[in-house]
């Protein structure tokens, strides 16, 4: 129904007026509108496919490192994906609990299969989700980390409003893209403008006591602490 009132609604990140209900799964606040790129929301064999070129798109052990997990700590990482970060996590560091939110039930399984080991000794607990909807609790994990996804998420502000509500005081939430000193050249057309990556820190700076940005060999990254 056309909207017949001269007023502006209000409207979130999306561009969407919060009457209409939270965006759609494979909405990006960046495109302000549907993406359709299969890593949105990955799903059969185009998913598989999506899944396979993760694994070998994303240098997921620059994150690891960087995210500083310790012993018994709880780790969130939102966009999981085919679980790559995840069995690093699980491999490499101490932490007590690794969960996952991911909205694609085909990553789901696919990541479930490369970390069976760790979900069955319950260490890995893999869940549907998305950033502005990980169904934790407040002040649930001590670290979040999310990897070239956060241009696809539906709601920037939703999104980081709920990592701040899921993080613990003294907790980090990270969020990396596509970038770095030495992007290799699969990843140089995914870089983000630099207005894209501004709106990416003020959205933290807005809810976090301090944010930092750095550059990894292949990742423009922000670490915001609780």
């Amino acid at each position: 129904m056309r909207n017949t009132n001269t007023t502006a609604p209000t409207t979130t990140t999306t561009g969407i007026s919060p009457s209409a209900g939270p965006p759609p799964d494979d909405y990006s606040w960046v495109l302000g509108g549907p993406s359709e790129s299969v890593f949105a929301r990955p799903a059969g064999w185009r998913g598989r496919l999506a899944g396979r070129l993760m694994i070998w798109m994303n240098r997921q052990d620059e994150v690891a490192d960087h995210i500083d997990v310790r012993s018994g700590q709880t780790v969130l990482e939102v966009g999981y994906g085919p679980g790559g970060l995840i069995r690093l996590l699980a491999e490499r560091t101490e932490a007590a609990k690794i969960i996952g939110v991911d909205p694609s039930a085909g990553m789901r399984a696919a990541a479930t299969r490369r970390n069976r080991v760790a979900v069955r000794a319950g260490r890995v607990d893999l869940r549907l989700g998305r950033a502005d909807r990980t169904g934790l609790p407040d002040r649930a994990v001590d670290r979040v980390v999310t990897v070239n996804n956060v241009a696809i998420w539906p709601d920037l502000d939703a999104g980081v409003t709920e990592l701040h509500r899921v993080v613990r005081p003294g907790g980090t939430v990270t969020i990396a893209w596509h970038g770095g000193t030495t992007p290799p050249r699969h990843a140089r057309p995914l870089i983000l403008p630099s207005s894209v990556l501004a709106r990416v820190e003020r959205a933290l700076r807005a809810r976090f006591t301090d944010v930092r940005r750095a550059q990894l060999p292949t990742l423009d990254v922000f670490t915001a602490t609780s």
